[in-house]
């Protein structure tokens, strides 16, 4: 969904979460319909949208986001807005006010032909990380534009490594969160329409973790199954064993998640390997119920 609405969709409620947290707002602040005039406003979509398919085009994996920093550095420096890099390899933390507390951070950080498709092979954004971007440049810019209304420092966090290589963790380690008194980050989501912002009570998104597991057994010709251990039939009643995790054992208020998405072994129609391998993801809100899920998964691959 490439549209100046999918990067402006949280682009005011990105604005409105670091002015109303940096107190005592005035003029434009205080006003969000001048906000988000300004977001819609021909030239500001077209740039906006215009960075988007500049990251879009230059897909790079967790910590190799070099050209996706030179393009954050490129903008803030156009702005005039301070920052610090690298954090964390490739992260970028900017600021913007007056320097004074209360610090607020804001965190961010294919096969369809078309294009903006990705020109490094193998690579994509899949999970709307050139969004986050943007629209984090884009909160930047209009920010920058009132910076001497806010009567404190929003700091800008452009994470590197978002899936899976914890950047996050690394981004905290290097300090990027100092002074920081409250932080909001947002995501994307394709199952929420245009224009509508979703929220609730308590977590809403869930810690992951991925797992993976080789199942060993003996192999052999697939007409003399008698003579071999068949790894494919243990590795499906692994998988069984699996999704009974959440639907046996967990608590049905408790929402968590078993899913394998890799099943490799073999290579031909009359041959049973000798053996197989899979992996998966496991998802749940709390950390109690993360670590047991840990815990069983780690029991039932070692059966």
């Amino acid at each position: 969904m490439d549209t100046a609405a999918s990067p402006l969709l949280l682009l005011l409620p990105l604005l409105l979460l670091a002015a109303a947290a940096a107190a005592s707002c005035r003029a434009a602040l205080d006003d969000p319909a001048a906000l988000l005039r300004r977001a819609k406003e021909a030239e500001f979509m077209e740039w906006m949208v215009g960075v988007r398919r500049r990251i879009l085009v230059r897909r790079e994996l967790g910590y190799e986001e070099f050209a996706t920093s030179e393009v954050v550095l490129r903008e803030l420096d156009a702005m005039g807005i301070p920052y610090r890099h690298p954090f964390a390899v490739t992260g970028v933390v900017a600021t913007v006010g007056t320097g004074r507390p209360p610090f607020v951070a804001l965190p961010v950080q294919e096969s369809v032909e078309w294009e903006h498709k990705s020109k490094v092979p193998g690579k994509m954004h899949g999970c709307g990380h050139d969004a986050h971007v943007a629209m984090l440049l884009g909160s930047a810019k209009i920010l920058q534009e009132h910076r001497d209304e806010l009567q404190g420092t929003v700091v800008l966090v452009f994470q590197p490594a978002e899936e899976g290589g914890g950047g996050a963790k690394k981004m905290i380690e290097a300090g990027a969160v100092e002074n920081i008194e409250a932080m909001f980050g947002i995501h994307i989501l394709d199952s929420v329409p245009i224009g509508v912002l979703a929220s609730r009570p308590g977590p809403v998104m869930a810690g992951s973790g991925f797992f993976e597991a080789v199942v060993s057994g003996k192999g052999g010709h697939a007409a003399l199954p008698h003579h071999t251990i068949d790894p494919i039939l243990a590795a499906s009643n692994v998988i069984l064993s699996l999704q009974q995790l959440v639907s046996r054992e967990a608590d049905p208020l408790d929402s968590q998640v078993v899913t394998v998405g890799k099943f490799e072994g073999g290579g031909a129609f009359n041959v049973i390997p000798d053996s197989v391998t899979i992996g998966g993801t496991f998802r749940a809100f709390s950390k109690e119920s993360f670590d047991r899920l840990k815990q069983r998964i780690e029991q039932v691959t070692a059966l």
